[in-house]
């Protein structure tokens, strides 16, 4: 049986990601790939998010590339800000798509248990794509969250929120990210060594 060198974990954001979502397509089509199921995706509550994802990461097979949506990315922030060194080592790198801004004027009440959103540098390789006009973070805050985590930054001209409703359902444009974001980890991997 041939094994795979990495094991994709989808992080969902708020409400979940429906089967015509570009998360649950890449799901599907990825090598070895699976994804984190929340409880309550509806009424989030980061403690809980943030266990679970811990423990997703714990039980996940070998060394893992996260790949995440919206307030899947800010969950992820918040992990690697409090994770142990065992797991943080276990993540090979990111793929951050169309980060919620959770300290946005007008961000839904469900969301503003998330904040603050953690400023922490990622201690492994990440790509954060945003877009111009994505509702829930503007290019600027896209930019300076991928600032603060270390993530090379990637903004797309009028992707919106690089969800279904935006027109994004395989979003086959985006493996592209997820090629260089495994670019990214050969280099860390390389300067190591």
């Amino acid at each position: 049986m041939r094994r795979h060198a990495v094991h994709y974990l989808i992080l969902p954001g708020w409400q979940g990601s429906p089967a015509e979502h570009w998360q649950s397509h890449w799901q599907r089509v990825l090598p070895d790939a699976s994804r984190v199921e929340q409880d309550d995706w509806l009424q989030p509550g980061r403690e809980a998010w943030v266990a679970r994802l811990d423990e997703q990461i714990a039980a996940a097979p070998g060394r893992l590339v996260l790949v995440a949506h919206s307030l899947g990315c800010i969950t992820l922030a918040h992990w690697a800000a409090q994770a142990a060194p065992a797991l943080l080592a276990k993540v090979r790198g990111a793929l951050l798509v169309a980060p919620a801004d959770v300290e946005r004027a007008g961000c839904p009440e469900a969301l503003h248990n998330f904040a603050p959103i953690p400023r922490r540098l990622l201690p492994f390789p990440s790509l954060l794509v945003g877009s111009d006009n994505d509702p829930a973070a503007t290019p600027t805050r896209a930019l300076e969250m991928a600032r603060d985590w270390g993530a090379e930054p990637v903004i797309l001209p009028g992707a919106g929120h690089i969800n279904v409703k935006s027109g994004h359902c395989q979003w086959e444009q985006g493996f592209a990210h997820l090629y260089r974001l495994q670019n990214l980890i050969e280099q860390h991997t390389r300067r190591l060594a």
